[in-house]
């Protein structure tokens, strides 16, 4: 794609032309192992992303939600992430057979600042832990080990900037319904009513009962 007046930057030193070095207390924050902070986070959020990539570069987010501590802390540089039936795409999981390396970010609703972990994963199809991550009956038959290699908190002016927890800025109705999205693009073969009852209440008292 040509676009005209493009500046593009394609090294690192004419990166750093633009962005200093950085600070030492954000250059040393990292670590290698989850302090007792780390742990407190892991059991208040309920949600993270997960970034992966294959082999040949291709990359993917998923987002994994549960009640609030369902990352499991197995030992100071171990978690782990249980993995609920869905689409059955397994786009992440995909990536993690030819490519090991994850990147995670860890929400706690209302809370700007992140935890951030990257590492490597496995995945594992049974484990004596697995019977921790039963929720309303609902056994993984799937979760994600996670070594831990590098971990440290993030700041808030990504959420600040966005003002996503604040509901006076949400507009619900901005775009379509997912059951419209879903003919659009997913399923136009669908019909629409089918599909917003499909979306509708019902969707959610029935996601902990789907199985692959």
């Amino acid at each position: 794609m040509e676009i005209s007046g493009l500046v593009e930057i394609t090294t690192y030193d004419e990166l750093r032309e633009v962005v200093p070095e950085p600070l030492a207390h954000a250059a040393d924050k990292t670590r290698k192992e989850l302090h007792e902070l780390d742990k407190q986070w892991l059991a208040a959020s309920p949600f993270c992303l997960i970034s992966t990539s294959a082999a040949d570069g291709s990359c993917d987010v998923s987002p994994k939600g549960d009640p609030a501590g369902f990352t499991l802390v197995l030992d100071d540089s171990t978690i782990a992430i249980p993995e609920r039936a869905g689409n059955r795409r397994v786009d992440g999981f995909t990536n993690i057979v030819s490519n090991p390396h994850v990147g995670l970010i860890y929400l706690i609703p209302g809370r700007g600042d992140t935890l951030r972990i990257n590492g490597r994963a496995r995945i594992v199809k049974d484990a004596p832990f697995f019977d921790e991550m039963i929720v309303k009956g609902n056994r993984p038959q799937l979760a994600l080990l996670v070594e831990i290699e590098e971990i440290f908190h993030h700041c808030s002016k990504a959420f600040l900037r966005s003002k996503v927890w604040q509901p006076e800025t949400w507009e619900l109705d901005a775009v379509p319904s997912r059951a419209k999205i879903a003919k659009a693009l997913d399923r136009p073969n669908d019909d629409l009513a089918e599909l917003e009852t499909y979306y509708g209440p019902n969707y959610e008292a029935g996601i902990y009962n789907v199985k692959y």
